[in-house]
């Protein structure tokens, strides 16, 4: 799951992972701006990120109105676009000073192999962060990222009209959730919307359903390199909960057809035709969007279910924590770069442009600012999302993120099988432990 952390923008990232893949890269041709050596541009600082972050790139505006003799470039690029041009940059040498990422495994593959610097508290002010965010950028102790934008936990959102009318609380366990469904589809509505042709929002379930079992350790495991990890019995009791969920009729007949992208998904829930969806924060602004009277008065949202007897904490989430810059180690202009990243990276002005954009941006001591939103509705929102992170002791980078690009396809496609039944909830273990292996001879 990926997301570009602004609301209204989900899948930003995509498969960001593949940003990072094959970091032996040779020459390979050129992709930096004009005149760039290492990174570095003869006067300023060069930048790259994706064009849909335009509170971003007011940071830039700022910075280079501050400073207008050595200006910030920044270059924008589509999505698929920027994965290929930043990785084709790295192997030329010409990436720029102050890159965008997303955390985990792909950020991971470029501090190996030396291309990014480690950010101190001392030059960028880490203590600012949320620290459950700050954790998809820190690798062997050591930070490389500072948040860029705003968080993006996965929430359960509800239509609070369809639940009146099947006489239903929206489920604060796993075992409600199967009440709900049932009756949900006894009523003819579906019980959950999900656009599983995407693949990644089924994946969703198997993080949070992983983590109620198991606990945060066990993935941990897993993205530390453990390829038995995957063989743990909690992912299999994981994978059986998932199947037990589509068995049970939860997400319809129809879900492998439905597609994120094309918004069929969220207009179910919306439209009073299922009564549940599974979705990160940036949902919150596609149906103000698209509904914003349903917005108003019906859409409720809460927590993931908590699981009687499992190991995880109820509190842990999962998600995007949040998309990073991070400073190229061959960069001329570090003294500027890190000037920008502590000075004008969600900075006051920032903080006020993303709560204004219904996003909480990933900073501590939020509490006088989220209570002078004037919108009652936002300011429930944002107090949600901002107490949810803050509460959580455990903040889940997504799978297909938190893993290297050659682990995360064959993840999504195990998934899938495993949601289709297609396979049995211990074939998903042994065929990603299977895969995970491959990758790493």
């Amino acid at each position: 799951m990926s997301g570009a952390g602004i609301p209204g923008v989900r899948r930003g990232i995509g498969a960001a992972i593949a940003v990072a893949a094959a970091m032996s890269l040779a020459a390979c041709g050129t992709s930096g701006p004009a005149g760039s050596s290492g990174g570095a541009s003869a006067k300023g600082l060069t930048m790259w990120a994706l064009n849909d972050q335009t509170i971003l790139a007011k940071s830039v505006d700022a910075y280079n109105k501050d400073h207008p003799d050595a200006k910030i470039t920044l270059r924008l690029f589509a999505n698929d676009d920027y994965k290929q041009k930043l990785r084709v940059a790295f192997g030329a040498n010409q990436a720029p000073d102050i890159f965008f990422s997303w955390g985990g495994g792909a950020l991971d593959d470029y501090v190996k192999a030396g291309k990014v610097d480690a950010l101190t508290d001392a030059r960028v002010d880490l203590l600012r962060f949320t620290p459950s965010v700050l954790k998809s950028a820190t690798f062997d102790g050591q930070t490389y990222g500072v948040p860029a934008n705003g968080l993006a936990p996965v929430v359960l959102y509800y239509n609070k009209k369809v639940f009146r009318s099947a006489g239903l609380q929206p489920p604060k366990t796993y075992d409600d959730l199967l009440t709900d469904v049932k009756k949900l589809k006894g009523a003819g509505v579906t019980p959950v919307s999900l656009a599983a042709n995407s693949k990644w929002p089924t994946l969703m379930y198997l993080e949070y359903l992983l983590d109620r079992e198991g606990g945060p350790d066990v993935f941990d495991h897993i993205a530390a390199g453990s390829a038995a990890g995957w063989k743990d019995a909690s992912v299999t009791a994981a994978n059986t909960r998932l199947q037990e969920l589509a068995k049970a009729g939860a997400f319809g007949d129809n879900a492998s057809s439905v597609s994120y992208d094309q918004g069929a998904a969220t207009a179910l829930l919306y439209t009073g035709k299922a009564g549940m969806e599974l979705m990160g924060t940036w949902e919150y602004a596609n149906i103000v969007k698209a509904a914003p009277d349903f917005a108003k008065n019906d859409l409720g949202y809460v927590a993931f279910p908590s699981l009687s007897g499992g190991k995880g904490d109820p509190k842990d989430i999962v998600g995007n924590p949040s998309n990073f810059l991070s400073l190229n180690s061959k960069s001329g202009n570090k003294s500027a770069a890190l000037t920008y990243l502590k000075d004008y990276v969600l900075n006051d002005s920032q903080v006020d442009a993303y709560l204004a954009a219904g996003s909480v941006p990933p900073v501590n001591k939020l509490d006088a600012k989220l209570a002078a939103v004037s919108s009652a509705d936002d300011k429930k929102w944002l107090t949600f999302v901002y107490d949810l992170v803050q509460d959580s002791p455990n903040f889940q980078l997504s799978w297909d993120q938190a893993l290297p690009s050659d682990q995360a396809d064959p993840l999504l496609t195990n998934v899938d099988k495993s949601f289709l039944r297609q396979i049995t909830p211990e074939r998903f273990g042994t065929a990603m432990s299977t895969a995970m292996s491959k990758a790493a001879q």
